[in-house]
């Protein structure tokens, strides 16, 4: 597995260059699927997408403000850093996996969050990104093609048999996988289990804020929680100080049983003999919101996409190519 050579120079980022361009939401209802048995699902936007063959992010209409185009020189066509999202299966509803533990499963915040964080790359760090982003199976071949892949709401993850083995040799041989948005202890669990199949002989460990992972572009210097995006809705009703949520930037509506559950962000990790990550988990965080609804409020923007969601994915993906 070929990884580029990504020494990243980071400019300079203020709240003036990273605009997003707005269009109006066009009103189309949200929904699952598209028939039992059905292939075909729905974005939430409401634009359908066939689970057979869809390759690309580009592929399928904007829900949120867009993304500019870009293109690298042709030198660069094989080495450039790509957006890949895992399609994978949800686990069915029972007594450890809640409905509520994924609405929409691997097609959360897809296509906008893939093409934002790509093109925020390309625009602020010397890292060239590739356009278009990709999507495919865990059971795909082209999966050892690149060095990283992405998981959204792995809460109600369920991995096939087929899907155990190649996801080990992805991850032993060189590859990372990021698994991000989902929350509470239930979801935890669940994605837990999963990793487990995978890697039987490996633990993950809670990394803390003097970690270098979070020092080695922006030097982040919070506390963690401080780095928590929930859903752009709460995020912004947690701004407000008239808002019954005023602060509250955590997901508790998993648990009844524990309704503060989800209140503390982590930031785990699986490492290999050498000490190389094979997976990261953020954990009680909705990175993909952060990333995918830039445009769509300026107060969010300012102190989720800006402060937290963007700076946290340049330092994640620096370290992961680089170690």
């Amino acid at each position: 597995m070929r990884k580029s050579a990504l020494a990243l120079l980071v400019l300079a980022v203020a709240a003036g260059v990273l605009l997003a361009q707005r269009r109006p939401s066009d009103g189309r209802r949200l929904g699952r699927g598209w028939g039992a048995g059905s292939h075909v699902i729905e974005t939430e936007g409401g634009d359908l997408v066939d689970e057979e063959t869809v390759r690309t992010a580009r592929e399928i209409a904007s829900h949120s403000t867009g993304t500019p185009t870009w293109t690298n020189d042709p030198a660069f066509a094989r080495d450039v850093f790509t957006f890949v999202r895992v399609l994978y299966t949800r686990a069915p509803q029972g007594p450890d996996i809640s409905w509520s533990a994924s609405r929409w499963g691997w097609i959360t915040d897809f296509p906008d969050s893939d093409l934002n964080l790509s093109f925020r790359l390309q625009q602020v760090t010397s890292m060239k990104t590739d356009p278009e982003g990709r999507v495919l199976r865990l059971t795909d071949p082209a999966l050892f093609d690149y060095p990283w892949i992405y998981m959204v709401e792995p809460g109600r993850l369920r991995l096939k048999d087929e899907e155990v083995e190649p996801l080990r040799k992805y991850l032993m041989n060189g590859g990372v996988l990021w698994a991000d948005d989902f929350w509470g202890q239930k979801q935890w669990d669940n994605f837990a289990r999963a990793i487990k199949r995978v890697l039987p002989e490996r633990e993950f460990e809670d990394l803390d804020m003097t970690n270098q992972i979070f020092h080695c572009i922006f030097d982040i210097r919070v506390p963690m929680n401080k780095l928590q995006t929930p859903n752009m809705q709460q995020a912004v009703r947690s701004l407000d100080p008239g808002s019954g949520i005023f602060g509250v930037t955590w997901e508790y509506y998993h648990d009844d049983s524990v309704p503060e559950g989800a209140k503390d962000m982590h930031v785990r990790a699986i490492y290999d003999d050498k000490g190389r990550i094979m997976v990261i988990a953020t954990h009680n965080c909705d990175n993909g919101d952060g990333w995918e609804r830039e445009g769509e409020d300026v107060g969010f923007f300012h102190e989720f996409s800006e402060k937290r969601a963007y700076p946290l994915a340049v330092n994640v993906l620096f370290y992961l190519m680089t170690h």
